[in-house]
């Protein structure tokens, strides 16, 4: 695959250039490839904080997580939708994409993939481990690409910015979203809260894009190994609340299940849609 990537300057929204590991604009505002291949697009007045995103360890645990298979089976119903409606010879663009495991799943000979995320230690392994793949540091409100560029757009569990998305689609191109379903990890849940609660899936941050399809997904999540509910702990927004009592109660576990639960939607940008 071609190194140059078809970014724009986060600064002055002019087309940057790849010239020796550096992307360069027409205003000279410049921006080094890093060794592992990937271009921190994320000016430093663009961050809320000196590390944003997900740390190290969080990222880590995800990536052994996801590494085992627990969450194939979202993966086959993403590809199956992209196969179904995208033209497989154009731009597509996961936003908010980790450490990249959904986003090279989407690679094929014929397109080409970018991953953005606001976290730097994300996107360094995602560049170092999938190569065939486009990843920048950036932020979700402020997307490097111009006008029209994507005609498939993917946010797992990412923040969705209707506005922003609807400006990189292309008309007649998509969008899949992928959130949490209520029984999402409850039983994990229950372990952590005297309480637990169901998600909220009655929000929905898409008021003009138009909805195409809309799929359930929902299985039982089998563990046989301590570290593997660990790593599930750690990847969730509630490992903040866990007692160190609750992790040495997992450490000892020999067997747990947990259910994943996810709801997919398919949106579509019809000209009509602003």
């Amino acid at each position: 695959m071609s190194s140059q990537a078809n970014y724009r300057c986060p600064l002055c929204q002019q087309t940057l250039t790849l010239n020796d590991k550096t992307y360069r604009c027409d205003n000279n505002h410049s921006f080094d490839q890093a060794k592992q291949g990937y271009v921190n697009l994320l000016p430093v007045q663009f961050k809320h904080s000196k590390a944003p995103g997900d740390n190290k360890e969080m990222v880590l645990a995800r990536r052994s997580f996801l590494d085992k298979g627990f969450y194939q089976p979202l993966v086959d119903k993403m590809l199956e939708l992209y196969q179904e409606y995208a033209e497989q010879s154009t731009p597509l663009l996961d936003a908010g994409c980790g450490e990249g495991f959904y986003t090279h799943q989407h690679k094929t000979e014929f397109n080409e993939v970018y991953g953005v995320d606001i976290a730097k230690e994300t996107i360094k392994i995602a560049a170092k481990r999938y190569q065939d793949c486009h990843f920048s540091v950036g932020t979700l409100s402020k997307l490097s690409f111009n006008d029209d560029y994507f005609s498939w757009l993917v946010s797992v569990y990412a923040p969705i910015l209707e506005t922003e998305f609807t400006r990189i689609l292309k008309v007649n191109g998509y969008l899949l979203t992928v959130t949490p379903a209520e029984q999402h990890l409850f039983e994990l849940k229950q372990l952590i809260y005297r309480q637990a609660n169901e998600h909220d899936v009655s929000k929905s941050p898409i008021k003009n894009l138009t909805l195409i399809e809309e799929h359930k997904l929902t299985y039982p999540m089998h563990f046989n190994n301590s570290d593997d509910v660990l790593n599930l702990l750690a990847m969730t927004p509630f490992a903040f609340k866990a007692s160190k009592e609750l992790i040495e109660e997992i450490k000892v576990m020999t067997e747990f299940t947990c259910q994943a639960d996810f709801i997919l939607r398919l949106y579509k940008k019809q000209k009509n849609n602003q």
